[in-house]
């Protein structure tokens, strides 16, 4: 400890032997110093506070009905992006900047300054910015943070009604490539349709469904012809069995097996009289009101066979009609009619056997065929789809839009505005006075440690540790006229010295004065 104490003393006395070169060192250094300093030129500041407002009223009532976009995003895509090169130029056109460039080199130069004094950071909040310009000249400052802020607030709305225009320009461009696609789509499933209408005969899968209902008609219609053949050969034999003509008129008496309007009235009389005979004597009133119109009518169809027979003498055509069975007229009739319901349900069963034919024909071309138009279906209904849904993209797109016309998603609010700089706010002198002299201080005391190195003198016998010392003398007493020299000396440095930072004060005084006055 005793060695670096002495050692420290040994450099102290060092500098007092060339203490006249640290007051040199440090005024030079120190009136050059601040000399440059107060030459530097003013530097104004403007700046500027916008809030951002992303948070539209709209933005919740349109949910689902328009794209919503991440505008916080987009602000901070903005804010990276604003410093690019364009943008700089911009700002330099707008705020006249680069009229003070006369060559590409200065242009350069210029822009490059731009981009370096030119800031913008979030001030506190993610929703506020602040922008601000550091130049010479106080109007220049404000005018570059008006053009900044304009370009800023422009890039942000115009970009989102650029991106709303691109998608809109691009979903109709893809929904003509997919009309076309849909109007194609459906023309060969029509022409596939025409070609094999055939087979497919009603929606794909009920070709077989076809196939088993003409089946089943068939059966029934084959059923039915039995059953009409049957009753036709029923009615056949009933005909034979009945005779053509009555045969009254082989004799010139009525013949009682003639038969007229009354018969079936005195039959259904004759079968009520039987009934009530067996619950009634002859005198019940009923019994005799029956027996007496049974005796009318009985009288009433002799009248009418007699008056038929005087017809039939004095007209013999009129005979052969009236001696007709119309029993078998009739029969022969239904005889007639079975044939043709016969010869019908034939040629009903012959068609349905022809369509049953012709589908087993082209049942193995129906699964192939089908295939192919599930094929088609399945490619028109992926295309109809996509169709549809840029359709409603296309929508989305254009309520999107007319929002953005109407409100912008994005609201900006200046809160500081620029304004022209009445005060510079640098450089800051009173710190590089203060950092000017103490390097000059610092340097003179460094300037005055070398040369002490360089020329180096002997204090103390511990300097010669390699060298036998066998012993020292002092130093004697100087004589008055040194001892004056020696006085005038030190008088004259600690002037030097304290003169540097009476200096100093009376600098930083004049800059506390001058603020204190603006």
């Amino acid at each position: 400890m005793q060695e670096i104490i002495d050692q420290l003393l040994i450099y102290l006395k060092g500098l007092a032997r060339c203490k006249f070169y640290i007051v040199g060192v440090a005024w030079i250094i120190c009136l050059v110093g601040w000399f440059a300093v107060w030459k530097l030129p003013d530097q104004y500041q403007s700046s500027a506070r916008v809030f951002v407002d992303t948070q539209s009223l709209l933005k919740p009532l349109l949910r689902g009905l328009t794209v919503q976009t991440n505008s916080e995003q987009e602000i901070r895509l903005m804010v990276k992006t604003l410093f690019s090169r364009p943008n700089l130029e911009k700002i330099a056109r707008n705020s006249d900047l680069d009229i003070q460039s006369t060559t590409t080199t200065d242009y350069e130069l210029m822009i490059e300054k731009l981009k370096k004094d030119l800031s913008i950071a979030s001030a506190g909040r993610e929703d506020i910015y602040s922008l601000a310009y550091t130049s010479n000249n106080p109007d220049m400052a404000k005018s570059v943070i008006q053009a900044t802020l304009a370009i800023f607030i422009e890039n942000t709305l115009g970009n989102s009604r650029n991106d709303n225009d691109a998608v809109k320009t691009f979903l109709d461009q893809q929904l003509k490539d997919y009309e076309r696609r849909l109007l194609d789509a459906e023309q060969k499933i029509t022409e596939f349709r025409q070609q094999n209408g055939d087979v497919l005969k009603g929606d794909v899968g009920s070709y077989y469904n076809m196939l088993e209902t003409e089946r089943r008609r068939l059966e029934e219609s084959q059923l039915q012809l039995t059953e009409a053949k049957t009753r036709l050969l029923s009615a056949r034999s009933q005909l034979k069995g009945e005779e053509p003509t009555f045969g009254l008129f082989q004799s010139s008496t009525p013949s009682v097996n003639m038969t007229t309007e009354y018969d079936v009235r005195i039959d259904n009389l004759k079968k009520q009289l039987d009934q009530l005979s067996l619950r009634f004597t002859d005198r019940h009133p009923d019994v005799k009101e029956l027996t007496f119109r049974i005796s009318q009518l009985e009288e009433q169809r002799q009248a009418r066979l007699t008056e038929l027979q005087q017809q039939m003498q004095s007209n013999p055509n009129l005979g052969g009609n009236l001696d007709t069975n119309p029993v078998y007229q009739e029969m022969k009739l239904n005889v007639s009619r079975l044939e043709s319901e016969v010869a019908s349900l034939q040629v009903r069963v012959n068609n349905y056997q022809s369509k049953v034919k012709e589908l087993e024909d082209k049942v193995h071309l129906v699964p192939e065929v089908e295939a192919q138009l599930v094929s088609l279906n399945r490619g028109y209904d992926i295309t109809k789809s996509k169709y549809n849904e840029l359709l409603t993209r296309r929508e989305q797109a254009r309520l999107s839009q007319e929002a953005d016309l109407t409100t912008d998603d994005i609201q900006f609010k200046v809160i500081d505005p620029p304004r022209k700089p009445l005060e510079p706010s640098g450089p800051n002198r009173p710190i590089l006075y203060t950092l000017v002299t103490v390097f000059g201080l610092a340097a003179g005391v460094a300037v005055a440690l070398l040369l002490s190195q360089i020329r180096p003198v002997v204090f103390s016998v511990s300097q010669l540790p390699d060298y036998p010392v066998f012993g020292y003398v002092t130093k004697l007493p100087a004589s008055r006229a040194a001892a004056i020299s020696a006085i005038t000396q030190k008088a004259l440095f600690y002037t030097l010295f304290f003169g540097v930072l009476i200096v100093y004060g009376g600098i930083m005084y004049m800059q506390i004065a001058s603020k204190s006055l603006a």
